[in-house]
C-alpha cells in the first residue's frame, strides 16, 4: 500500500495505516494544509474552492472529508460533484474561485485516489507553492475556524454542461461540419465521469449515432483504465463490427484522449496532440509546446507552418509554464493530453474530441487516412533499475560526458538528440530507477538507441 506526496497533491491507496496510505486522517491533514496555504496567499480573506471528483468507489467518502475539512477551516466550497478534471479547472476560472481540488487518481487502478490541487487560475500548483503546502502539512501548522467563521457549501452539478458550452463557442469547433458528416462514434469511458461528459459533448456537436462502452459512472473499471493500445481490444473490435467512423477512449478523469481508427487500429496516443495542433495551426499560426518525452512529429507539423516548437520538462505545470513563455497556440503531452489556451491551460480530452472531429469532418477523409498524413515515429519506453548504492545523478552526468558531441538538453534529466532520433533519460522521484524513452523513424532504431544508452549506463 502506498502514499505519495508531491507538489501537485497527494495520492495513495485507500485504507490502512495513516501516513502510509490515503486514510481519512491523511485527507484531513492535506486538505487543511491547502486551506491554510490559501488563507496565507489571500491575506486571510474569505476564500472559495471548487471541489469535483471522478467516479471512483472511494470518491464520495473522500469528497465528504475534503469538503468538511475545508469548511472547518473557514473556506467556502462550490461542490460540483462528478466532473472531469478539465471541468473543475474551468469552474475555477468561471467562478473566479481562489482554488480547486480534484479528487482523482487519473489512470491508477480503483484502489487509488488522490487530491490534485489548483490555484486561482485553475492550474496545478507551481513547484514553490506545492512545496509550501507540503511543508504546512508536515508541520501541521494549520488552524480551524471558530463557530462564526465556518465555511458554507453550495452544490452545483451543471458544470459539465457549462464546460461543453465554452467548447462550442471556440472559433475552431465546427459543429455544422460534424453534424453534416453524420459520424458514427464509439466511446469507452471506463465507467467514470467520461460517461457523463462524452455523450453530452457528442450530442451537442451534432453526433447522433453513439456506441457507448462503459459509460455508467460506477467507478468499477472494466479494464486497466490507462488508455493504452493493449487495454483497448474491445472498442477496437466494436469499431470493426459496427463500422464506426472513429472511436474515443478517455481515462477516469478525462484529461487524456486516445483515438481509434475506423478499421480498429490505433491512431496513436502521441498523435492526438499532433492532429489537433495541425488543425489549430491552420487557423491560428503560433508556436507549440510538448514535453521532452513526446514525439518529434509535433515539431515537424509546427515547422510546416513556419512556427517554432519548444520542449518543456515533463509534467503539465512545466508544459503550461513554457506555453505561456513562448505564447503557444496549442500544446500538451504525448500521452493524449491537449492544452488549448483559448479555453484554459489544462489537458482536456473534451476539447481534444471537438477539435479532432472538426478536423476529420472538414478533411472529408477516413480517420486512418488522416493519420497517414503525419510523419511516422516510434517510441521505445524502458527503465533501468539501479542498486541503492548507485546515484542516478552520477549516471546521467557520465552519459552527458560520453555524448558531449551530440545535441544535449538537461532541463529535465538528460535528452540526447541524434541525427536519426532522440533518447530522454529521467530519474524517478519515487523509485531507484531511470526512465529511458527513445524515438526514431522505425521501432528497431528506437529500441537500438534505448539499448545503447542502457548498456552505457551500467
Amino acid at each position: 500500500m502506498t502514499l505519495i506526496k508531491s507538489i501537485s497533491g497527494i495520492r495513495g491507496t485507500i485504507g490502512g495505516t495513516p501516513g502510509e496510505n490515503l486514510t481519512p486522517i491523511d485527507v484531513v491533514r492535506f486538505a487543511a494544509a491547502y486551506a491554510e496555504w490559501l488563507k496565507l496567499r489571500n491575506n486571510g480573506k474569505r476564500c472559495l474552492v471548487v471541489v469535483g471528483r471522478d467516479a471512483r468507489i472511494s470518491g464520495e467518502m473522500v469528497s465528504g472529508i475534503v469538503i468538511g475539512t475545508l469548511t472547518g477551516c473557514g473556506i467556502d466550497v462550490l461542490n460540483i460533484g462528478l466532473a472531469t478534471t478539465p471541468t473543475v479547472e474551468m469552474a475555477v476560472i468561471l467562478e473566479k474561485a481562489d482554488g480547486g481540488i480534484i479528487l482523482t487518481a487519473s489512470h491508477n487502478p480503483r484502489q487509488w485516489n488522490a487530491l490534485k490541487l489548483l490555484n486561482e487560475k485553475g492550474e496545478f500548483l507551481s513547484d514553490t507553492d506545492g512545496k509550501k503546502v507540503l511543508e504546512i502539512a508536515e508541520k501541521e501548522s494549520y488552524n480551524f475556524a471558530d463557530i462564526n467563521s465556518i465555511g458554507v457549501v453550495e452544490d452545483e452539478y451543471s458544470y459539465v454542461d457549462e464546460h461543453i458550452n465554452q467548447i462550442l463557442k471556440l472559433k475552431y469547433v465546427d459543429a455544422k461540419a460534424i453534424e453534416q458528416a453524420n459520424f458514427k462514434v464509439a466511446i469507452d469511458c471506463v465507467n467514470s465521469v467520461g460517461g457523463i461528459a462524452l455523450p453530452r459533448l457528442l450530442r451537442a456537436l451534432g453526433v447522433k449515432d453513439i456506441i457507448e462502452l462503459y459509460t455508467e459512472p460506477t467507478g468499477d473499471f472494466p479494464h486497466n483504465p490507462e488508455p493504452l493500445p493493449e487495454h483497448l481490444s474491445e472498442i477496437s473490435r466494436v469499431m470493426r463490427e459496427q463500422k464506426a467512423h472513429v472511436g474515443f477512449v478517455v481515462d477516469p478523469d478525462v484529461d487524456r484522449l486516445a483515438i481509434v481508427n475506423e478499421d480498429g487500429t490505433m491512431f496513436g496516443e502521441e498523435y492526438t496532440l499532433v492532429a489537433c495542433a495541425d488543425f489549430v495551426l491552420k487557423q491560428n499560426l503560433g508556436n507549440t509546446v510538448s514535453n521532452l518525452s513526446s514525439t518529434a512529429a509535433l515539431r515537424d507539423i509546427t515547422q510546416k507552418y513556419h512556427k517554432e516548437y519548444f520542449a518543456s520538462a515533463v509534467g503539465e505545470v512545466n508544459v503550461v509554464t513554457k506555453m505561456k513563455e513562448v505564447n503557444a497556440a496549442i500544446g500538451g503531452e504525448g500521452n493524449g493530453g491537449v492544452i488549448l489556451p483559448d479555453l484554459h491551460y489544462g489537458r482536456d480530452a473534451l476539447v481534444g474530441i471537438a477539435l479532432f472531429l472538426s478536423h476529420l469532418a472538414q478533411s472529408g477523409k477516413k480517420c486512418s487516412e488522416l493519420r497517414a498524413e503525419y510523419p511516422n515515429y516510434f517510441i521505445s519506453k524502458n527503465k533501468i533499475e539501479l542498486k541503492p548504492t548507485i546515484n542516478p545523478d552520477s549516471v546521467l552526468t557520465r552519459l552527458q560526458e560520453k555524448f558531449a558531441s551530440e545535441k544535449l538538453n538537461t532541463v529535465d534529466g538528460l535528452r540526447i538528440d541524434f541525427a536519426d532520433g532522440w533518447v530522454h533519460m529521467r530519474k524517478s522521484n519515487t523509485e531507484p530507477i531511470i526512465r529511458i524513452y527513445a524515438e526514431a523513424k522505425t521501432p528497431e532504431r528506437a529500441n537500438q538507441l534505448a539499448q545503447m544508452i542502457i548498456a552505457e549506463a551500467h
